[in-house]
């Protein structure tokens, strides 16, 4: 179990998705100052299709088909329906309401929202099981949420910065409720629950976690003057990539001690 857990295996991501999300992600803010505000919507349309295609290409290359689709098929309904289901009466997240800039959705819920948590989620996952060891029990659950709810220290602030959602009662976060942060861990938690995850390709998924980490970091502030949300987010992420790190150079540590070739 341990060399599929090393943090070193081959790095054999979809470079040609992976390179056009980085270039969306940094075209962004420079089109946002030629363009206007009105490119918004579709950079970030643009940048979690690219994302999220980039993460099914790597499930898929690594589970086949069939398991890949099986996922799909599994976490984009199932997170549409909990982000209907907290838009439309305030659990888990709070109460909030989406608005009609991020086009299309269906029974007011954004199209990309189920895309968002598909992207995320599985690095997320990976991050867990290197912490965890591979385990697939409550810690891999609790950490793998905890990894993706850390994402949304960075996305919710800038979102509402942006008016795609709104809450009826701004909280102490950056403007975002506090209870909005235990919907996510709860919504992640139960989704991974109801997914149980195989094997993962960690490598690759934890390098689209770290790249995420560092983008969001320096784009807020850079770009955003958003250094709060950068600064919260840079943390809460990179506790997380640092931990991982230090669980996978503990296992091969392990791997490659005395005991371990008796």
């Amino acid at each position: 179990m341990l060399d599929r857990l090393q943090w070193r295996d081959r790095i054999d991501l979809p470079w040609g998705l992976v390179g056009a999300w980085i270039a969306t992600m940094i075209a962004i803010p420079l089109l946002r100052w030629t363009v206007g505000d009105a490119v918004l919507h579709w950079g970030v349309s643009a940048s979690v299709c690219l994302l999220a295609a980039a993460v099914v290409s790597t499930l898929w290359q690594h589970w086949g088909a069939w398991a890949t689709l099986r996922l799909v098929l599994l976490l984009a309904p199932l997170a549409w329906g909990l982000e209907w289901l907290g838009s439309n009466t305030g659990f888990p997240f709070g109460v909030y309401h989406y608005t009609a800039l991020l086009q299309p959705q269906i029974f007011g819920v954004p199209l990309i929202i189920p895309l968002a948590w598909l992207m995320m989620l599985p690095p997320a996952w990976a991050v867990a099981s290197l912490i965890t060891g591979g385990r697939r029990d409550w810690r891999f659950v609790f950490v793998s949420a905890a990894a993706f709810t850390a994402w949304d220290l960075f996305l919710d602030p800038q979102m509402v910065g942006w008016g795609y959602w709104v809450w009826a009662t701004p909280g102490g976060y950056f403007g975002i409720p506090w209870v909005n942060f235990g919907g996510w861990f709860l919504g992640a938690a139960l989704l991974t629950m109801i997914i149980r995850p195989a094997a993962l390709p960690h490598a690759r998924l934890i390098t689209i976690y770290a790249v995420t980490w560092f983008l969001q970091t320096v784009g807020q502030f850079v770009f955003w003057q958003m250094p709060g949300p950068a600064l919260a987010g840079g943390v809460g992420m990179g506790i997380f990539l640092l931990w991982a790190y230090l669980r996978s150079q503990q296992a091969i540590s392990l791997q490659h001690s005395p005991q371990s070739l008796l």
